[in-house]
């Protein structure tokens, strides 16, 4: 891997973050992302730097069940120091069921509730960035969860977003019931469910929630697509860590930038494509052992990384489409083999934003969900029903 220096910027003085029992000597944690965070990309960043590593979101109700994908999903290596899981559910009893299972199995040293989702299949359920507009039921899922898992001393923490839409937001009111639930620590992402990832994160709506939450650690998210910018993110809003979650899409190296930066190093890594074309080969191997040595199902899911990997790189389009429906790891390598392993870095061109951004829109909610910002009958009810529908991991 090349490795090259920065102009040199002070060390920053940040102290390890402190999650209960748990301390992450560099205060950087990996976003939980479907698809991605798995065993395999989670030990590629972890291989570069230090931080917390979160699983995929995994469902209560598919927890709950035990289905074979939700116990896939929750599965760590045996050198991962902290097993970091977190979960998505709508229904205090479901939810705090999954929690339950995992300390009495020992199955986590880390949960996570998701607030965060702006996806229209979650929101439409009252789920992910959704839930929090309903106050009760937010408090309800989360002081449910934090009961639990205090039996195992399980720091438990939750990640959301501002809010529904600049007209409902709700991140204020859900960090104080958080903390005053006794979790552990809390992060937001700097949108709203309307925004999806477009436009820019609102750092100043961090810093706010800083300020509201003086007592217990905030993490802010959006927006890192570097070192720099987690640094910066960090002067700018006074919190005790960042979460990275496209950023390192293809580039997990950058777990390695954010411990250097955070050290006060001017190292970065700049991998030329031979590096690159290495460490997607390391990347599909590493799938091929997560999903059981099933290589048609790793490499499919490999395929969605190659735009990512190959960002700004020298790379024809013909090929590009050969490697975005590679079938085997055979075939991959002799892909791989027709790169010019002898280009450089690309520069700017191959960092910024990855993956779809999306664009604003109405976020799809429950039916008059808006209306109050307590659960009626009709909602109860459905909510409940709602739990049922998003099993399977």
């Amino acid at each position: 891997m090349t490795v090259v220096a920065t102009p040199p910027s002070p060390k920053l003085e940040l102290p390890p973050l402190q999650l209960g029992r748990i301390t992450v000597d560099t205060p950087v944690i990996l976003a939980p992302m479907a698809g991605i965070t798995n065993s395999a990309f989670r030990r590629l960043c972890r291989e570069y730097g230090g931080g917390l590593y979160v699983a995929e979101m995994v469902t209560s109700r598919a927890l709950v069940e035990r289905t074979p994908e939700s116990l896939r999903i929750i599965s760590h290596d045996d050198d991962e120091k902290v097993r970091s899981v977190q979960l998505y559910g709508v229904d205090p009893v479901t939810v705090g069921q999954a929690v339950r299972m995992l300390v009495e199995e020992d199955r986590a040293d880390h949960i996570d509730l998701n607030f965060g989702c702006p996806v229209p299949k979650v929101t439409r359920r009252g789920g992910g960035s959704a839930l929090p507009w309903k106050i009760d039921l937010f408090t309800s899922i989360v002081q449910t969860a934090v009961k639990e898992a205090s039996k195992g001393d399980i720091p438990l923490t939750i990640k959301m977003r501002k809010g529904i839409d600049e007209d409902h937001l709700t991140y204020l009111d859900a960090g104080r019931i958080a903390r005053d639930s006794g979790v552990a620590a809390v992060a937001l992402h700097g949108r709203t469910a309307a925004q999806f990832y477009s436009g820019q994160a609102d750092w100043s709506a961090i810093a706010r929630l800083r300020e509201a939450l003086p007592d217990i650690p905030v993490l802010g998210n959006g927006d890192i697509w570097s070192a720099e910018d987690a640094v910066r993110m960090v002067r700018e809003t006074g919190i005790d860590g960042v979460v990275v979650g496209r950023g390192c899409q293809g580039r997990p190296w950058l777990f390695g930038d954010l411990q250097a930066a955070f050290e006060g190093s001017d190292e970065r890594h700049r991998p030329g494509l031979r590096e690159v074309a290495d460490g997607v080969y390391r990347h599909a191997e590493l799938m091929i052992e997560t999903f059981g040595n099933d290589e048609y199902k790793a490499l499919r899911e490999i395929r969605k990384h190659m735009a990512w990997y190959f960002k700004g790189y020298v790379v024809g389009g013909e090929l590009r489409a050969k490697l975005a429906t590679v079938p085997t790891l055979e075939v991959l390598r002799e892909l791989l083999d027709q790169l010019d392993m002898d280009l450089p870095y690309p520069g700017i061109d191959s960092e910024g934003p990855r993956g779809r951004a999306g664009s604003p829109k109405k976020p799809a909610l429950p039916k008059d969900w808006l209306l109050s910002r307590q659960m009626d009958a009709d909602q109860t009810r459905d909510i409940a029903a709602a739990e049922l529908d998003v099993s399977g991991g």
